[in-house]
Protein backbone atom coordinates (compact mmCIF):
# COMPACT_ATOMS: atom_id res chain seq x y z
CA UNK A 1 0.00 0.00 0.00
CA UNK A 2 1.30 3.45 -0.96
CA UNK A 3 2.36 5.62 1.97
CA UNK A 4 0.48 8.87 2.47
CA UNK A 5 1.76 12.39 3.04
CA UNK A 6 0.58 14.19 6.14
CA UNK A 7 0.60 17.72 7.46
CA UNK A 8 1.04 17.71 11.22
CA UNK A 9 -0.16 20.81 13.03
CA UNK A 10 0.77 21.89 16.53
CA UNK A 11 -2.34 22.97 18.43
CA UNK A 12 -2.07 26.14 20.55
CA UNK A 13 -1.06 29.09 18.37
CA UNK A 14 -1.57 27.16 15.11
CA UNK A 15 -5.02 25.55 15.30
CA UNK A 16 -6.43 27.79 18.02
CA UNK A 17 -5.59 31.12 19.57
CA UNK A 18 -2.73 30.64 22.00
CA UNK A 19 -3.56 31.33 25.62
CA UNK A 20 -0.09 32.86 26.02
CA UNK A 21 1.95 31.34 28.82
CA UNK A 22 -1.00 29.36 30.22
CA UNK A 23 -3.22 26.60 28.91
CA UNK A 24 -6.56 26.31 27.17
CA UNK A 25 -8.27 24.70 30.13
CA UNK A 26 -11.93 24.73 29.07
CA UNK A 27 -13.75 24.11 25.82
CA UNK A 28 -15.27 27.62 26.14
CA UNK A 29 -11.75 29.07 25.82
CA UNK A 30 -10.94 27.14 22.64
CA UNK A 31 -11.03 29.66 19.77
CA UNK A 32 -10.13 28.35 16.31
CA UNK A 33 -7.84 30.42 14.09
CA UNK A 34 -9.77 30.89 10.81
CA UNK A 35 -6.59 30.61 8.70
CA UNK A 36 -6.02 27.14 10.20
CA UNK A 37 -9.22 25.99 8.47
CA UNK A 38 -7.84 27.44 5.22
CA UNK A 39 -4.51 25.64 5.71
CA UNK A 40 -6.22 22.35 6.55
CA UNK A 41 -8.35 22.59 3.41
CA UNK A 42 -5.30 23.46 1.27
CA UNK A 43 -3.37 20.48 2.67
CA UNK A 44 -6.27 18.11 2.11
CA UNK A 45 -6.77 19.39 -1.44
CA UNK A 46 -3.04 18.77 -2.08
CA UNK A 47 -3.59 15.12 -1.17
CA UNK A 48 -2.25 15.26 2.38
CA UNK A 49 -3.70 13.69 5.48
CA UNK A 50 -4.11 15.94 8.55
CA UNK A 51 -3.11 15.35 12.16
CA UNK A 52 -2.63 17.36 15.34
CA UNK A 53 0.37 16.80 17.63
CA UNK A 54 0.23 18.70 20.90
CA UNK A 55 2.05 18.84 24.21
CA UNK A 56 -0.44 19.37 27.04
CA UNK A 57 1.77 19.44 30.13
CA UNK A 58 -1.02 21.13 32.08
CA UNK A 59 -2.48 17.66 32.62
CA UNK A 60 0.67 16.41 34.38
CA UNK A 61 0.80 19.61 36.40
CA UNK A 62 -2.80 19.15 37.58
CA UNK A 63 -3.99 22.40 35.96
CA UNK A 64 -6.48 20.56 33.75
CA UNK A 65 -7.71 17.03 33.29
CA UNK A 66 -7.35 14.70 30.35
CA UNK A 67 -11.15 14.73 30.18
CA UNK A 68 -11.12 18.49 29.55
CA UNK A 69 -8.44 18.04 26.85
CA UNK A 70 -10.57 15.31 25.25
CA UNK A 71 -13.60 17.63 25.35
CA UNK A 72 -11.60 20.38 23.59
CA UNK A 73 -10.44 17.89 20.97
CA UNK A 74 -13.99 16.65 20.42
CA UNK A 75 -15.00 20.28 19.84
CA UNK A 76 -12.16 20.68 17.32
CA UNK A 77 -13.29 17.52 15.50
CA UNK A 78 -16.86 18.89 15.34
CA UNK A 79 -15.68 22.27 14.02
CA UNK A 80 -13.63 20.58 11.30
CA UNK A 81 -16.52 18.31 10.33
CA UNK A 82 -18.61 21.43 9.77
CA UNK A 83 -16.09 22.42 7.10
CA UNK A 84 -15.97 18.94 5.56
CA UNK A 85 -12.56 18.23 7.09
CA UNK A 86 -11.33 15.37 9.25
CA UNK A 87 -8.15 14.37 11.04
CA UNK A 88 -6.28 11.08 11.06
CA UNK A 89 -5.87 11.70 14.75
CA UNK A 90 -5.08 14.10 17.54
CA UNK A 91 -1.90 13.00 19.28
CA UNK A 92 -1.49 14.46 22.72
CA UNK A 93 1.38 14.23 25.19
CA UNK A 94 0.08 14.97 28.71
CA UNK A 95 3.38 14.22 30.41
CA UNK A 96 5.81 16.36 32.39
CA UNK A 97 9.01 17.57 30.71
CA UNK A 98 11.55 14.96 29.67
CA UNK A 99 9.57 12.08 31.17
CA UNK A 100 8.61 10.37 27.91
CA UNK A 101 9.47 9.87 24.26
CA UNK A 102 6.31 11.52 22.92
CA UNK A 103 6.76 15.05 24.29
CA UNK A 104 7.98 17.42 21.59
CA UNK A 105 10.82 17.97 20.72
CA UNK A 106 10.87 14.15 20.74
CA UNK A 107 9.28 12.78 17.55
CA UNK A 108 7.20 10.10 19.27
CA UNK A 109 3.75 11.43 18.35
CA UNK A 110 4.70 11.80 14.68
CA UNK A 111 6.30 8.35 14.60
CA UNK A 112 3.22 6.81 16.21
CA UNK A 113 0.92 8.47 13.66
CA UNK A 114 3.16 7.26 10.83
CA UNK A 115 3.08 3.68 12.11
CA UNK A 116 -0.69 3.71 12.68
CA UNK A 117 -1.60 5.26 9.32
CA UNK A 118 1.15 4.24 6.87
CA UNK A 119 2.50 7.80 6.53
CA UNK A 120 5.58 8.80 4.56
CA UNK A 121 7.36 11.14 6.96
CA UNK A 122 9.92 12.20 4.34
CA UNK A 123 7.16 13.81 2.28
CA UNK A 124 5.21 15.07 5.29
CA UNK A 125 5.27 18.45 7.03
CA UNK A 126 5.27 19.69 10.63
CA UNK A 127 3.80 23.15 11.23
CA UNK A 128 4.28 24.80 14.60
CA UNK A 129 5.01 28.01 16.42
CA UNK A 130 7.90 26.88 18.61
CA UNK A 131 11.33 25.44 18.05
CA UNK A 132 10.25 22.25 19.84
CA UNK A 133 7.70 21.71 17.05
CA UNK A 134 10.42 22.22 14.44
CA UNK A 135 12.79 19.87 16.24
CA UNK A 136 10.15 17.13 16.51
CA UNK A 137 9.40 17.43 12.80
CA UNK A 138 13.07 17.36 11.85
CA UNK A 139 13.75 14.33 14.07
CA UNK A 140 10.85 12.53 12.40
CA UNK A 141 12.23 13.37 8.95
CA UNK A 142 9.54 15.88 7.96
CA UNK A 143 9.88 19.25 6.28
CA UNK A 144 9.14 22.01 8.78
CA UNK A 145 7.37 25.36 8.93
CA UNK A 146 7.51 27.72 11.88
CA UNK A 147 5.07 30.55 12.50
CA UNK A 148 7.20 33.31 14.03
CA UNK A 149 8.53 36.77 13.34
CA UNK A 150 11.57 37.37 11.16
CA UNK A 151 13.78 38.17 14.17
CA UNK A 152 13.25 34.75 15.79
CA UNK A 153 15.99 32.19 15.15
CA UNK A 154 14.73 28.89 13.76
CA UNK A 155 15.99 25.72 12.13
CA UNK A 156 12.69 25.40 10.21
CA UNK A 157 12.78 24.92 6.46
CA UNK A 158 10.31 27.81 6.08
CA UNK A 159 8.99 30.56 8.30
CA UNK A 160 5.86 32.67 8.05
CA UNK A 161 4.72 35.56 10.22
CA UNK A 162 1.26 34.16 10.88
CA UNK A 163 -1.29 31.60 9.76
CA UNK A 164 -2.88 33.85 7.09
CA UNK A 165 0.53 34.30 5.48
CA UNK A 166 1.09 30.53 5.59
CA UNK A 167 -2.29 29.98 3.92
CA UNK A 168 -1.15 32.20 1.02
CA UNK A 169 1.92 30.01 0.37
CA UNK A 170 1.05 26.51 1.58
CA UNK A 171 -0.38 25.13 -1.67
CA UNK A 172 2.80 26.01 -3.56
CA UNK A 173 5.01 24.40 -0.93
CA UNK A 174 2.98 21.19 -0.85
CA UNK A 175 2.79 20.91 -4.61
CA UNK A 176 6.51 21.59 -5.12
CA UNK A 177 7.45 19.00 -2.48
CA UNK A 178 5.12 16.23 -3.63
CA UNK A 179 7.70 13.51 -4.27
CA UNK A 180 4.94 10.89 -4.44
CA UNK A 181 3.85 12.09 -7.89
CA UNK A 182 7.34 11.86 -9.44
Amino acid sequence: MKKQRCVFFDRDGIVNVSPGPGYVERVEDFKIIPAFIDCARIARDAGCELAIVTNQRGVARGIMTMASVDEIHARLTDILAGYGLSLLGIYCCPHERDSCTCRKPQPGMLLRAAAEHNLDLETSWMIGDSETDVEAGRRAGCSTIRICDAATATAADYRFADMPQLAEHLAGLLISSDKTSE
